[in-house]
Order: structure tokens, then C-alpha cells, then sequence
């Protein structure tokens, strides 16, 4: 009743307050900004709690659809073939979700007993629970949607998905949530590479704002958030979980890097170097088909592509991601 009641109002066009900039500049300023003003880390651990909470809501909806909705999708050839071509840019993107290394020294310190113990147990737990996750979300969500699978997994649900709906609010309040996150690290990056660590009141708030403002800027300017995956995941997250580990310990190490106990590290580090110069090749030879809100075919009752067994030729198979 409640999201019948709002739907003339949340899908209406020419309504201004709830277009995507709109709310993209209300949420900064309301919600991220003031999160990213904390100076000290653990003070998010509320925020961090109730992201987690959310992102296990947003599990259980792509859950539910797959049930109740899987069956209402078109069949598509060659749905269930293992990999493609652009697998190499779903790496990127997978490689993107288990990124953390640069939050390490902060959440380290932020532990009220900063021992190795604490810290493995931590961080065994947090990626297991990561990889359980990422598991179960990209095989419901593929087994939904199959060939018709985009990039942004929320795209391919219909507008008039309520529960749908639901877990795109979710996963916005997630964004919001996590963001403030990874501005402490690059205002901590930046304040040790100019400031030498320290910053003053002044300067922590104006180098916020910067930080802040230069991201909103971005999400203003681009709306897909497929290739944004795929860019950061091969720009970004394979130097920080491949190359550059690989790289230090190859570096400090006393052995060869051609010695049994360093080929490990050297094989990770070729990957990485791979994934990232192909990755990043292919994303911008051939970038994530967006369909910027649209509607899917299947949305349509009738509609004869409901009938074809193969998917709109502008919209490639892309692994499932969110």
C-alpha cells in the first residue's frame, strides 16, 4: 500500500527532487560528509555494522527472486558456458570486492588488542565471510538472469519490483555507509605524502570537502556502475592485491626471485601485471554495455523478445556484480 502510494511519486520524470543528482548532493551533504569528518576510524564501526546488516538484506532478496522470478526470464544460448572472452574484466571486478589491503594499518590500529592473533582471526573471518557472500549473490543472480545479466545486477530487476526497489535503497544506504571508510585512507595517504601525517582541524575538514567533492563530482558526470567496477578493479585493486604484495616481498626477500620459495610470489605478480594491462585494454576497447534504468525486454508482458532465445544483441554477458 505504502510503495503503491509512492510510486506515482518516485517514478514520476519531470519530478526535480528526486532526480539522481538531486539526491547524489542531499546525501553527500547530509549523510557521507559528516561520516567523513571522524577522525578516528573506529568511530564508524556502528555505520560498519549496520552495512553488513544491510548487505545480508540485499542477499536475501536476490535469493528470494531467484525463486520467484528465474523462471519468468527468457532462455539464452550458451548461458552456461564457463568463460568468455571478457572474463579477464570480471577478474578485475571480482578482485575489486576483496580489496582491503589499503585499509589494513588503519583497522590494525583500530583493534582494542592490536596482537597478530586478533588480527588474523579478523581478517580470516571477514574474508571467508566476503567470499560466502560474493558466492552466493553471483550464482543467484546469474542463475536469474542468465545471458540477460548486466553488470550492475539491479538493472536487470523491473521498476515495478518492489522488493527490488527495496534492496537498490539498501545498497545505496551501503554506498553511503562504506564510503567515509575509504576516505580515511586517502586523507591519511595524502596527509603523510604532503603533511608529514599530521593535519590540522582546518586542514582535515578542507582536505575532506576535497576528497568528498571530487567523488560526488564523478558520480554525478557518470551513472554506470559496471565499467566504474571494471576500471577500478584493474586500475586499482589488482595492484593492491596482486602486484604490489607480490612485489615488496619479492623485494625484501633474500632469495632469488627465481628460488622455490619465491616462484609463488612470482607467478601472483605476473598475474596481476596481466589482469591489469588486458583488463584495462578490453574495458576500454569494448566497455560495459549501461542501460541507464531502462527497462528490460522481459519487463514487458507480450513483448515478443520475451519469445527469443537469445539476448538483445547491445547487451553482452557480463559476470553478475553489485
Amino acid at each position: 500500500m505504502f510503495a503503491t502510494t509512492l510510486k506515482p511519486f518516485l517514478f514520476d520524470q519531470d519530478n526535480v527532487f528526486i532526480s539522481r543528482h538531486v539526491i547524489i548532493v542531499c546525501t553527500t551533504l547530509i549523510f557521507t560528509l559528516p561520516l567523513s569528518l571522524y577522525r578516528n576510524i573506529s568511530k564508524l564501526w556502528k555505520v560498519s555494522f549496520l552495512s553488513l546488516v544491510l548487505t545480508i538484506v540485499i542477499l536475501v532478496i536476490g535469493i528470494i527472486r531467484t525463486i520467484t522470478f528465474s523462471s519468468q526470464i527468457p532462455q539464452t544460448e550458451d548461458a552456461w558456458v564457463f568463460a568468455k572472452p571478457n572474463a579477464i574484466q570480471a577478474i578485475g571486478v571480482m578482485s575489486f570486492a576483496f580489496i582491503c589491503h589499503h585499509n589494513s594499518f588503519l583497522i590494525f590500529g583500530s583493534l582494542k588488542e592490536p596482537t597478530l592473533s586478533n588480527w588474523t582471526r579478523v581478517t580470516h573471518a571477514s574474508v571467508s565471510f566476503a567470499v560466502f557472500i560474493s558466492l552466493v549473490f553471483a550464482i543467484s543472480g546469474y542463475m536469474t538472469f542468465r545471458g540477460y545479466t548486466e553488470g550492475d545486477i539491479f538493472e536487470n530487476y523491473c521498476r515495478e519490483d518492489d522488493l527490488a526497489t527495496f534492496g537498490r535503497f539498501c545498497y545505496g544506504v551501503t554506498v553511503i555507509l562504506t564510503f567515509p571508510l575509504e576516505c580515511f585512507v586517502t586523507r591519511e595517504v595524502i596527509a603523510n605524502v604532503f603533511f608529514n601525517g599530521k593535519l590540522t582541524t582546518a586542514r582535515h575538514a578542507t582536505l575532506t570537502v576535497v576528497v568528498v567533492a571530487v567523488a560526488a563530482s564523478i558520480s554525478l558526470a557518470y551513472d554506470c556502475l559496471g565499467i566504474v567496477l571494471e576500471l577500478n578493479g584493474v586500475l586499482s585493486a589488482t595492484p593492491l592485491v596482486f602486484i604490489l604484495p607480490a612485489a615488496c616481498y619479492l623485494k625484501l626477500s633474500e632469495e632469488r626471485w627465481t628460488h622455490p620459495d619465491s616462484l609463488l610470489s612470482t607467478l601472483i605478480l605476473l598475474i596481476g601485471v596481466l589482469v591489469m594491462i588486458v583488463g584495462f585494454v578490453m574495458t576500454v576497447l569494448h566497455p560495459q554495455e549501461c542501460s541507464h534504468g531502462k527497462e528490460m525486454p522481459y519487463c514487458f508482458p507480450g513483448n515478443s523478445s520475451l519469445y527469443n532465445n537469445t539476448p538483445p544483441s547491445s547487451q553482452p554477458t557480463h559476470q553478475p556484480s553489485v
